[in-house]
């Protein structure tokens, strides 16, 4: 399995972006898809997860109300659409794939590339 994230890139504070993660195979069920950012200096931290499944959804306390998790089945996509981006939200964003409803790292088997978000003051 593969992951393909994109969509970052440099903004102001205030902006939004949106985030795709697309798979190289078909997400399965019972897959739980998440992202997670890493700033320079700091270890990898969860931002949201989601069941492929079904709706179920779980936030960061510091993205919750501005970031939005959602997929598509038909695309094998996993998005991320962050409103009310702040300087503090810089880092680069990572998707991933485990079985498990955690937001531990460790638990994730799979994982995209990286995309690069920069948001200025």
């Amino acid at each position: 399995v593969q992951l393909q994230a994109s969509g970052g890139g440099l903004v102001q504070a205030g902006d939004s972006l949106r985030l795709s993660c697309a798979a190289s195979n078909r997400i399965y069920s019972s897959a739980v898809m998440a992202w997670f950012r890493q700033a320079p200096g700091k270890e990898r931290e969860f931002v949201a997860l989601t069941r492929w499944s079904r709706d179920s959804t779980l936030y960061a306390g510091s993205v919750k109300g501005r970031f939005t998790i959602s997929r598509d089945s038909a695309k094998n996509t996993v998005y991320l659409q962050m409103n009310s981006l702040k300087p503090e939200d810089t880092a680069v964003y990572y998707c991933a794939r485990g079985t498990q409803w955690t937001t531990q790292t460790n638990e994730y088997t799979y994982w995209g590339q990286g995309t690069q978000v920069t948001v200025s003051s």
